[in-house]
């Protein structure tokens, strides 16, 4: 993710990210978020949730420990985040994220799929790499 996006979703979630300038000893979020920029709008929206949810809970004295990302990136072409605290409604938010980030292109954020054979990867028919456009083995 570019460095303007990583620097807003640090500013607007600074709970969330708290950990983000940490060292490698102390947090894979040393590395930023290793995901396209396309993908930027599902993180928001998820820390926006998640962030509205804990404060939503604590305010009402159902105490919830405060998610911190320990890690936000692509893997077999899909998202992963990583993080620690919360409960299981938040765990359900991160794994509706996930999901809705394998029918989203990583690279601008329209509709896309999973595509690769050996690198997998989510994209849209016009960020498709060139050696799989005629791609038959394009994972449904």
């Amino acid at each position: 993710m570019n460095e303007v996006l990583d620097k807003q979703l640090c500013e607007k979630y600074p709970k969330i990210f708290a950990d983000r300038h940490k060292p490698m000893t102390e947090t894979a979020m040393c590395w930023g978020f290793d995901i396209g920029d396309g993908w930027y709008q599902i993180i928001d929206s998820l820390c926006g949730q998640i962030q509205h949810h804990i404060d939503w809970q604590n305010r009402n004295e159902v105490k919830v420990a405060q998610v911190v990302a320990t890690q936000v990136k692509e893997k077999f072409g899909g998202l992963r985040f990583y993080y620690s605290g919360g409960n299981d409604t938040i765990y359900g938010m991160v794994s509706m994220a996930e999901s809705w980030a394998a029918n989203t292109c990583e690279t601008c954020g329209k509709p896309g799929k999973l595509r690769g054979g050996g690198w997998l990867y989510t994209a849209c028919d016009e960020h498709t790499k060139p050696e799989h456009l005629n791609d038959e083995d394009e994972l449904e």
